[in-house]
């Protein structure tokens, strides 16, 4: 173009640059063309609505660099024309996306208010973008989040709402939108859902579709919350009962309808794999990562995975007549967090259960596996010592303006004197009630916090069944927890990525574990969880329960702390070990939260899965396979501030403190320092007996059937009498809680 210089004289610059008109104009009219060209320079033809960068496809990697995950690299896009399109599915996207889409010029105002509103009130960020601007973002522009793009978004915006009509807008949407993994456009995704086209979606399908586009890796029915599909769904249907686009009663039927998917998802790990892809979506963005040919390699060792996931799936097929439907593993290397293997279900492919469902992080019962915490908590506070005896005899425990709360045992049976060591080993509920009761519950749920237990809430949501397992906890969470006594008291969170890079090798972030490990927060001594975990390695503390032989001794690692949880109600059942090599948590149960038969307990269902993985895990570390510093077998260290001595073994006394209790039986126990008792434990006292039974006498007992005897008895610390030198050793007790 030839610019005509006729009009710019010599004389005219200087007064340019000279006069206060001409200076005030160059203030004026220079920054705003800089920031004119600075917003718009370079900004793409509206009519272009293609993007034309070519896709790489994104790789997830095990950590020797076996291949896990791929996804792929080509969009599959297939354009249908907008009178195609179902009408329920282009109001349910109306409905959820922009519901003035016909009213509005391109940019919703009220949106962006309600949108503002909700982000100030509610603590949430609501977005108020329009169909054509999301339209022009996913088409035009980039994700960045600067004021340039958002300058040219509402520019082409604008243009694009006075060239093109609501409903050709609504069509270029519907075609370029990602519904999530490779399927871009309405097309592409009806065939990757459901296998079906697009004119043969149903209400159903088409609210679930709908519901895509704004989170699709999160939303996914495919993806590592397949529960969050349902819960966007039942919200697109609601916004069409709003929308008067149709009735409550068609939205019910709807929801209510069973969807049958097609089969989109990986075969190795596909738990892990979905999950650390929701991850890296939430970091870069979901264009990123379906086309930015991410590399990304992870701490999962697929040798492990594959032997957890066939444990699972045939210890769990070997239970179908225990009624028990599911179960789930999660391993890790607690010294650094790592990930090494996640079994969310028995099968993701399963139709019988939810398979699709990541129980690792989903909220269950832990039963008695959450016990070795309030122990902890009661020996960090030297409120017990592995000798405290207390009394397992029929209690009730009141708390005012409830009924009493009376715990019975597993096994139905009381066992009279029980010392610390052996309550734990061989979970008997009676006395851990009473050690909750002397932590207090609000203290116990504070102190599960700290040790990573991220899904307790308030303390007065509980009571003390809490430490029976009336609570809810991921067994991701109790891998962190129970990782804590592994790491001698270090809380060490996880991490299943190593390294990010682009498809090029550029790095775009990386992490050496072994550089972090046992870096995190300390939350115990190490003499506390020396102690913790030797209770929890001892055969004989838990033979009474569990027999000499069980699937809780790991052949050739002798060194290895467990517990095993089972619920009430026979809904969840655990078994969590571990070593300095390991933490194994398994899970059986039902998704459903149906009831197992009997015959799970501590020794079946979740702990021959356990056993299985752990002993290969400990000969693959043995070896070296991950860099461990424990190689062997790693029994615990005794640290320093933990001393042994000699005991009565019936009262946890010193055999040799006095004479109220002489000859005791006795044995070695470990205490921390300044804790060792100096006392036998047993006062002779005043005490009623029974008549007839030549026990103690119970509140219920006749005044007529009861006489004073001078006998040997021993006080638990919940303030419990039990008569130790009766010819029937009896006691039994109401506590009042909390405890004064």
């Amino acid at each position: 173009m030839k610019i005509n210089t006729k009009f710019i004289t010599k004389e005219k610059l200087k007064n340019l640059f000279t006069t206060r008109r001409g200076i005030k104009a160059l203030v004026f009219w220079v920054p705003v063309v800089a920031i004119f060209t600075y917003l718009f320079w370079g900004m793409p033809f509206p009519t272009k609505l293609i993007s034309e960068t070519l896709p790489v496809s994104t790789k997830i990697f095990d950590r020797n660099g076996e291949l896990i995950y791929e996804i792929y690299t080509d969009k599959k896009r297939t354009p249908v024309k907008i009178n195609e399109v179902p009408k329920h599915l282009k109001d349910a996207t109306i409905s959820i996306e922009d519901k003035n889409f016909y009213k509005h010029k391109g940019v919703d105002i009220l949106g962006i208010v309600r949108g503002l509103s909700k982000t100030i009130t509610q603590g949430r960020a609501e977005g108020g973008s329009t169909l054509t601007q999301q339209l022009v973002k996913n088409s035009l522009l980039t994700n960045e989040r600067t004021i340039r793009r958002k300058a040219q978004e509402l520019i082409l915006t604008v243009i694009i709402e006075s060239i093109y009509t609501k409903d050709q807008i609504l069509e270029m949407y519907l075609n370029t939108i990602p519904y999530g993994g490779t399927a871009y456009g309405i097309e592409s995704a009806s065939e990757t859902y459901f296998g079906k086209e697009t004119k043969d979606l149903n209400l159903a399908e088409s609210a679930l579709l709908a519901g895509l586009p704004q989170r699709p890796s999160t939303y996914s029915p495919f993806g590592a919350h397949p529960e969050m599909a349902k819960g966007r769904q039942q919200e697109v249907l609601k916004q069409m009962v709003a929308n008067k686009y149709i009735t409550q009663e068609e939205a019910d039927n709807a929801y209510n309808e069973s969807l049958l998917y097609a089969n989109i998802s990986p075969t190795q790990a596909p738990h892990f794999a979905l999950w650390i892809k929701e991850q890296l979506a939430e970091k870069y963005g979901e264009k990123k990562v379906e086309q930015g040919g991410l590399r990304v390699y992870t701490t999962l060792d697929l040798e492990i995975q594959n032997l957890a996931q066939a444990a699972v799936a045939t210890e769990v097929g070997k239970l179908k007549k225990q009624m028990v439907g599911n179960g789930a593993a999660i391993v890790t290397r607690p010294s650094t967090g790592e990930i090494l293997a996640m079994v969310g279900s028995k099968d993701y492919f399963a139709t019988d259960e939810d398979g699709k469902v990541n129980v690792v992080l989903s909220q269950r019962q832990p039963g008695s596996s959450i016990k070795p915490l309030n122990y902890a908590l009661a020996l960090r506070d030297k409120k017990i010592t592995l000798a405290t005896a207390f009394a397992d005899v029929p209690t009730c425990f009141g708390v005012f303006g409830q009924a009493n709360y009376c715990p019975v045992n597993y096994d139905g049976s009381y066992h009279g004197l029980i010392q610390t060591r052996f309550a734990l080993g061989n979970s008997y509920n009676i006395p851990a009630v009473k050690i909750l009761a002397l932590n207090g519950v609000e203290n116990f749920i504070s102190f599960g916090k700290e040790m990573g237990l991220t899904t307790l809430t308030e303390a007065k949501d509980y009571g003390l069944s809490a430490t029976l397992g009336g609570l809810l906890v991921r067994p991701y969470d109790m891998a962190v927890a129970f990782g804590v006594f592994a790491n001698q008291g270090i809380l060490q969170p996880l991490t299943a990525i190593t390294k990010v890079t682009d498809w090029k090798g550029n790095i775009l972030e990386e992490y050496n574990p072994n550089e972090s490990s046992l870096t995190g927060t300390r939350v115990l001594d190490p003499s506390v969880t020396f102690l913790t975990s030797h209770a929890l390695y001892d055969n004989n503390a838990r033979s009474a329960a569990f027999g000499d032989s069980s699937f809780l001794n790991v052949a050739g690692h002798p060194e290895v702390s467990v517990k095993t949880g089972t619920t009430n109600d026979r809904r969840d059942n655990w078994t969590v070990g571990y070593t300095a090599n390991a933490v194994v948590v398994t899970w059986v149960g039902n998704n459903d939260n149906t009831s197992m038969s009997g015959a799970v307990s501590g020794i079946s269902g979740a702990s021959p899965i356990w056993n299985k993985i752990m002993k290969a895990v400990l000969n693959k570390a043995e070896k070296g396979a991950y860099d461990s510093n424990e190689n062997g077998h790693a029994w615990p260290k005794q640290p320093e501030g933990v001393v042994g001595a000699t005991i009565c073994s019936d009262t946890g006394g010193s055999p040799s403190g006095d004479s109220a209790n002489p000859g005791c039986p006795t044995r070695f126990e470990y205490f921390l320092e300044g804790t060792v008792p100096a006392t036998s434990n047993v006062v002779f006292q005043d005490i009623f007996i029974n008549n007839n039974t030549a026990q103690m006498a119970s509140p219920e007992d006749p005044p007529d059937q009861i006489h004073p005897e001078n006998k040997g008895v021993y006080t638990d610390p919940t303030g419990t009498l039990f008569c130790i030198s009766c010819p029937v050793a009896s006691a039994s007790a109401t506590i009042k809680y909390p405890l004064r």
